[in-house]
């Protein structure tokens, strides 16, 4: 049996990383999209990645952003987040891997992205808002993801504890996803439901292995 894995997003504060960080997540998440309200610079994404231990993977999320800005950010991170337009080839283009984001709009064709998309480590499906590129906060039909989908799948959007246990059972992702549903207010993480959160995805397995 493989557990699931657990992205926090959003990090603004080094007390907030070490919450994180102390309830067993595997991956932080930085927003470098200025139109988000948990953005941060460059400056202070240096000053929170340094706090970041061993083993915790350090993902930058950006939105359609200049190629010299994303290439400058790669020095502090693990892992790229591309929530845009961006085509295959200019997710290709940087010196990190990178998971590639998909809002679940009508019509998605989830198979023929996870072809287009060949070079991801993992494909993100976020809930669809028109004009807003994630952070919702509002959850999807899982039903339309299918089983056989040739990538990892990170599921996203309106995740908290009290369906994070369901949003596991039902798809049997590789990892799930969550900011705003651990959150006291936008960008101030709550220790507590960080532990709540991590606590029921811990202790939570696919229908498939139950």
């Amino acid at each position: 049996m493989q557990r699931t894995r657990v992205k926090i997003c959003g990090l603004t504060r080094e007390e907030d990383i070490d919450a994180a960080v102390a309830a067993g997540t595997d991956a932080l998440g930085f927003v470098l999209w200025p139109g988000s309200k948990r953005a941060i610079g460059l400056d202070r994404l240096a000053e929170l990645t340094a706090r970041v231990p061993a083993f915790v993977t350090r993902v930058g999320l950006v939105v359609d952003q200049e190629a010299a800005f994303i290439e400058a950010a790669c020095e502090h991170l693990d892992l790229l987040q591309f929530h845009g337009d961006e085509t295959p080839d200019s997710c290709d283009g940087y010196s990190r891997p990178y998971i590639k984001a998909l809002r679940m709009r009508e019509g998605v064709d989830l198979e023929a992205m996870a072809s287009a998309y060949g070079t991801a480590r993992a494909l993100l499906l976020d809930a669809y808002k028109p004009g807003v590129p994630g952070g919702t906060g509002e959850t999807f039909d899982w039903s339309r993801i299918p089983a056989s989908l040739a990538k990892p799948v990170i599921l996203a959007g309106g995740l908290h504890a009290a369906n994070v246990q369901q949003a596991i059972r039902a798809v049997g992702p590789f990892a799930v996803d969550v900011s705003g549903g651990v959150e006291a207010s936008p960008g101030i993480k709550s220790a507590a439901k960080l532990d709540d959160f991590l606590h029921h995805v811990f202790t939570t397995y696919p229908s498939k292995f139950q």
